[in-house]
């Protein structure tokens, strides 16, 4: 008999099934394990829910309630500071009053006077341009940290006693930072609209607000696609003290 290799119908195809039967076996066998470690792993809870509390704005609002839980604590303590560093001192008048004088100097003190307070906002939802402007590109019709820290330089040049940002108190060291539409501010976020308070000289305050050339550029938006500007003057406010963290944090180089 001749070897079949040498047949006249040529070589015999070699069965190919069993690979594919075997590889789909295998994919089907895998499914079912992603499928049982799923459902051990979500234990009856909704795998896509709970990833999306990773999203970045849900890490930031989180990032905020704990800061504004730090916050109180740590206002709670420096009350208890106060109380026992007045103590100390006793009958002491003189060294109360120095004490009473740096810590108004330093934001920390409630500060109570006549007021001026100055609210920012964007414009409205769907604002075009008033006639003569161009049309608005996205930027132009939101609040920019230059806004914010036009008016709050502009309050201090005025001769401000104190400011409050919302509701923080400004200190030598406050930053006033906005990421996109939001304002950052010492670990809190805020959205608009803005309103930023100063105790002092109603009459110097507003008069540095109008002189001041950052502003005069700002109400040009104003007057074009409606960003919020609102001024009101108050006979008597209370600012509240300044109850974070006064140490100053700075770069160290590497050892």
């Amino acid at each position: 008999m001749s070897n079949s290799a040498d047949s006249p119908q040529g070589p015999v195809p070699r069965p190919v099934r069993r690979p594919v039967r075997l590889l789909t076996a295998g994919v089907f066998a895998l499914a079912g394990l992603i499928f049982v470690t799923s459902f051990n792993t979500a234990k009856g809870t909704n795998i896509r829910t709970d990833a999306s509390l990773l999203k970045l704005s849900d890490l930031i609002h989180e990032r905020d309630r704990k800061n504004a839980e730090l916050g109180d604590s740590t206002a709670a303590v420096r009350q208890k500071i106060d109380t026992l560093v007045s103590h100390d001192q006793g009958s002491d008048e003189a060294a109360k009053a120095r004490l009473k004088a740096l810590e108004t100097r330093a934001g920390t003190e409630k500060l109570t006077g006549g007021a001026l307070t100055v609210t920012l906002d964007d414009a409205p939802p769907n604002a075009t341009a008033n006639p003569g402007y161009p049309e608005p590109q996205p930027n132009d019709l939101v609040i920019h940290q230059q806004d914010l820290q036009a008016v709050v330089n502009a309050l201090w040049q005025g001769g401000a006693e104190g400011i409050r940002v919302m509701d923080q108190r400004l200190i030598s060291t406050s930053a006033v930072r906005c990421v996109g539409n939001t304002l950052i501010l010492q670990g809190r976020v805020y959205s608009p609209p803005y309103k930023i308070t100063a105790v002092g000289d109603r009459g110097r305050l507003r008069e540095a607000l109008d002189d001041s050339p950052a502003i005069q550029n700002y109400q040009l938006y104003v007057k074009a696609y409606g960003l919020g500007w609102k001024v009101d003057e108050l006979s008597r406010e209370t600012l509240p003290g300044y109850s974070g963290t006064v140490d100053l944090h700075y770069a160290k180089p590497v050892k």
